[in-house]
């Protein structure tokens, strides 16, 4: 079964405000991802002002849970703090649910990220559904169950 875990974007204060979240939760963070550590590419939304701002943070609550987020580059717009650009990102049990999952929610919406091998080492895609909602899409085969 497919599992379901809150992704929170920011306006370059995720660092800060996980911070916080692990003062309250407590535990170690799964993963961070800094924006200089992605691979040198000409298409990079992101300044080198941004480089040291959060691509990817992972901070476990409880035994199956994961609260994520990212710092949103000054190219993608500012995120409205009243109406957070939040997406659900559900975590699959494996690839082929989530391509089975992508491909079917994405159908009429408009991709962000297509499915595929994420910095991270998880099998990943981001989009918005046909309604408007935003998704995210993860397999990580180091985490199975």
């Amino acid at each position: 079964m497919a599992q379901i875990n809150p992704y929170i974007m920011f306006n370059g204060n995720t660092e800060e405000a996980f911070n916080f979240y692990r003062s309250v939760f407590g535990g170690e963070y799964a993963a961070i991802v800094r924006f200089k550590d992605l691979p040198k590419d000409p298409n990079n939304r992101w300044t080198e002002a941004e480089a040291d701002k959060i691509m990817h943070i992972a901070l476990p609550i409880g035994k199956n849970n994961l609260l994520m987020a990212n710092d949103v580059p000054v190219s993608m717009g500012r995120v409205n703090e009243n109406e957070n650009r939040s997406k659900i990102s559900i975590r699959a049990e494996s690839k082929e649910e989530a391509d089975k999952i992508f491909n079917g929610l994405s159908a009429g919406g408009q991709i962000e990220a297509p499915i595929g091998d994420s910095p991270w080492g998880s099998y990943f895609g981001m989009f918005r559904d046909k309604f408007g909602i935003e998704w995210m899409v993860d397999f990580d085969p180091k985490n199975k169950g």
